[in-house]
C-alpha cells in the first residue's frame, strides 16, 4: 500500500476525503492545498506526509494509480503551471 494513503488511513481520514484530495491534486494542485487544510491534520503529521512526498515524488503517482485516478491529469496540471 502507498505510504501516503496508509498514513491518511491511520489518521482516520475517510476514504472519500482521501480520494477527494488526490482528485484535487490531479486536476488542480493549488486547490489541493484547500482540501488538505480541511482534513485537520496535525502540523507534525502534515510535515511527515510532505517529507514523504519531497523525498519520493513518485509516491503521488503511485497513490493516484492505487486510487484508480487518471495520472495524466497531473501532467496536464504541471504543464499549465509552467505556462
Amino acid at each position: 500500500m502507498n505510504p501516503i494513503i496508509e498514513t491518511l488511513r491511520e489518521l482516520k481520514i475517510e476514504e472519500d476525503k482521501i480520494k477527494e484530495l488526490f482528485e484535487a491534486m490531479t486536476s488542480n494542485p493549488m486547490a489541493a492545498m484547500g482540501v488538505i487544510s480541511k482534513l485537520g491534520l496535525a502540523p507534525e503529521k502534515l510535515q511527515q506526509i510532505m517529507g514523504m512526498v519531497m523525498s519520493n515524488p513518485g509516491l503521488i503517482k503511485e497513490a493516484v494509480e492505487e486510487l484508480g485516478l487518471d495520472y495524466s491529469a497531473v501532467e496536464k496540471a504541471k504543464d499549465s503551471l509552467k505556462n
